[in-house]
């Protein structure tokens, strides 16, 4: 019977996607000395944040997904990143597989909530496998399923998350506002003239500032 084992070994940014991503590395083994002809192999990746430390800063950027750390025993809990499908070609032995990873920088999710508030080190994450593995049993087509059992943790360095998302957003944030905040901000970027969105909020900063000063 066929037994699969899996690991992640590896993250690379993906330098030349079209959107930020990066790509995980499997290695995959089969331990019985079956031939493996192909497998439907879904992952779902999970963040488990129980798993590292945090220096006060870092806990201090989390606050608003844990609360105060007084709280975080009952707060820090398994965060789900997302769940991916890929087909793996067959192999005797074992292999390895690249597994493309989409990343967003909508910091209204809470995974890039998480990932933007470390400052080093890494993050961990769980790898749950499932799906369907075809193999050849005495000259024949054999059909079996990937135990829910087979998983596999791997430390992904935040310094690979920085540079997937510096190759889209070099020095730069992203947030969501609303059509009518966008349409106040676009009259008030064009009436002063400013060149850029970063201007424009720094403008409003200043202005805020100035308010605030006249008012003491």
């Amino acid at each position: 019977m066929v037994d699969l084992v899996f690991e992640c070994v590896g993250a690379t940014a993906d330098r030349y996607s079209a959107v930020p991503g990066m790509t995980l590395r499997l290695r995959i083994a089969e331990t019985t000395g079956a031939q493996v002809a192909a497998v439907a192999l879904r992952c779902q990746i999970r963040i488990e944040p129980q798993r590292r430390r945090y220096s006060a800063e870092e806990a201090d950027h989390l606050h608003d997904l844990f609360g105060d750390t007084e709280r975080w025993a009952d707060t820090v809990k398994p965060i789900q990143l997302t769940t991916l499908s890929t087909m793996v070609p067959g192999f005797t032995g074992r292999t390895t597989h690249d597994l493309p990873l989409p990343c967003t920088y909508d910091l209204e999710i809470a995974s890039t909530k998480y990932f933007s508030g470390l400052d080093d080190g890494v993050i961990p994450l769980l790898l749950l496998f499932s799906g369907t593995i075809f193999g050849v049993e005495d000259g024949r087509l054999a059909v079996r399923q990937v135990p829910w059992s087979k998983e596999s943790a791997y430390p992904l360095p935040v310094s690979v998350w920085r540079e997937t998302v510096g190759l889209h957003f070099p020095d730069s944030a992203w947030f969501r506002v609303s059509l009518d905040t966008m349409d106040a901000l676009r009259r008030f970027k064009s009436r002063n003239a400013l060149p850029t969105w970063d201007r424009t909020l720094a403008a409003l900063l200043a202005e805020a500032e100035e308010r605030k000063d006249a008012s003491c």
